[in-house]
């Protein structure tokens, strides 16, 4: 039998950090360090010990300043990809997550350089 993942809270803990922002040196058969393994933006949200949510009809908008970037909606497995922002970014953005009914869960914000970002809890 599976798991059950729970949806996630409304209460936002602001309980995050950037934990590191180093470019990878990938080298030998990985390729040459400057191909993204992400061709876009992806974000995933999971618990604190590392499962996924489940985000069925949860939907994340992507902003830079005033400016709205993309809207996607994530999958149950708490995954969502903005298939306009290739990676690795050269830009920071914000992220707002809501439920199917427009309430406003989280909002982070994604530096610059990354090709996958995470939000914990």
């Amino acid at each position: 039998m599976a798991n059950q993942r729970p949806k996630p809270g409304r209460a936002d803990n602001k309980k995050f950090r950037i934990i590191g922002a180093k470019v990878a040196n990938f080298s030998g058969s990985m390729g040459s360090g400057n191909n993204p393994t992400f061709h876009r933006l992806t974000v995933v949200w999971v618990q604190n010990n590392g499962v996924p949510f489940d985000t069925t009809g949860v939907f994340a908008r992507l902003t830079r300043g005033n400016t709205l970037i993309s809207i996607a909606r994530f999958d149950r497995f708490g995954v969502v990809r903005f298939d306009n922002v290739r990676t690795l970014t050269n830009v920071s953005f914000t992220l707002r997550t809501f439920n199917a009914n427009g309430v406003l869960f989280r909002t982070r914000t994604i530096p610059a350089g990354v090709q996958t970002f995470a939000i914990i809890g």
